[in-house]
């Protein structure tokens, strides 16, 4: 089955019509890009961006060269900043220590930061020809429900499993063209819910078609636990300035802005709020007023859900404060990168 699985894969790759500005790219520098950007993103999601950056930072040593501030404010909307944060540090990488070089073998650019097993395939598929099988989610379901594989997909012997299956399916003659087939079928044939089974190239052999297990597989074996964490920001109006804060720690958006924030076991009041020791270490006894609620925003993220409670209130003098607050324009927040949640707020504020 397996020489036919990859034939019939090539087969109806032929027959459908997916255009996108990255298929059937040859520079590893793009290739790269655009893996990184649909990293846990929706193609439909991730093709103005990719279109974003590959505009201003047209190759590698103009990624490099670029401020990290601004790599991150075109980013703002994709999530999980890590992703941007390890594309510039790699593209530092390349451009300073292999003099502007992409690698290329496949242990050379699975030594990228922010590079897995599965974007080293990609790109050593796609730009080199060289027979690296990708797995991904689309991969893990075809395989699992094609072969009938039960182990879970997010276990060590599971991941170690497919890969080894994946790396025998390959089509060696023309590997670039098969993993994309096998990423398109689980896209658009083989899909989570309701896939149309009926129209399948390979349903006569499909192990989950025949014992009635295409909604079972593939089988998990953790459920994420979102933990709930209460942030309150404080929109504190100076005139036509407002104050910012860049995140530093190693947490969520690190690097990007957001406003004076305090985070507690629960939503605080107004009141509660000016009594906490964090209030005094930012406002140090600055003139205050009341602290007016704003509004309740959220943002799920991979294991977090944040609620986000934000209060205004206007200052009267000058600032007292031991942290390092940074006084802004209003009309100008937009020229920094901010977390989704307070994008969505300050979108509310205006409107």
């Amino acid at each position: 089955m397996r020489s036919s699985f990859a034939n019939n894969l090539l087969k109806w790759h032929k027959t459908i019509h997916r255009p996108f500005p990255w298929k059937g790219e040859k520079n590893p520098y793009l290739i790269w890009l655009s893996e990184i950007i649909l990293q846990q993103t929706r193609v439909e999601q991730g093709l103005p961006y990719f279109l974003k950056f590959k505009k201003r930072f047209p190759d590698v040593k103009s990624l490099a060269d670029a401020e990290e501030d601004e790599v991150l404010r075109l980013w703002q909307g994709l999530g999980y900043y890590a992703r941007a944060r390890n594309l510039h540090a790699a593209a530092k990488y390349i451009s300073e220590e292999l003099k502007g070089i992409f690698p290329v073998s496949y242990p050379g650019i699975r030594k990228l930061k922010g590079v897995g097993d599965y974007t080293a395939a990609a790109i050593a598929s796609f730009a080199y020809h060289l027979p690296y099988a990708v797995v991904d989610g689309n991969v893990f379901r075809v395989l699992s429900r094609c072969f009938g594989i039960k182990t879970p997909v997010d276990t060590t012997k599971g991941k170690q499993q497919f890969k080894a299956l994946a790396e025998k399916l390959i089509s060696k003659k023309n590997p670039a063209a098969y993993n994309q087939a096998i990423m398109d079928f689980g896209a658009v044939q083989c899909v989570p819910v309701n896939p149309a089974c009926g129209k399948c190239p390979i349903k006569k052999k499909c192990f989950a078609l025949k014992n009635d297990l295409v909604e079972t597989l593939p089988v998990k074996s953790k459920k994420i636990q979102l933990k709930i964490r209460y942030f309150h920001y404080l929109v504190i109006n100076e005139g036509e300035h407002i104050y910012l804060n860049k995140r530093s720690e190693k947490d969520i958006w690190r690097n990007l802005y957001e406003f004076p924030m305090i985070e507690s076991e629960r939503i605080l009041s107004g009141k509660e709020i000016a009594k906490t020791k964090q209030w005094k270490v930012l406002f140090n006894g600055s003139n205050i007023t009341r602290l007016e609620p704003a509004g309740v925003f959220r943002q799920t993220l991979s294991h977090r859900k944040i609620l986000a409670a934000f209060y205004e209130a206007n200052l009267k003098g000058k600032l007292n404060s031991a942290s390092s607050l940074i006084r802004v324009r209003m009309n100008s927040v937009d020229e920094y990168a901010l977390p989704g949640v307070i994008r969505e707020f300050l979108t509310q504020r205006s409107s």
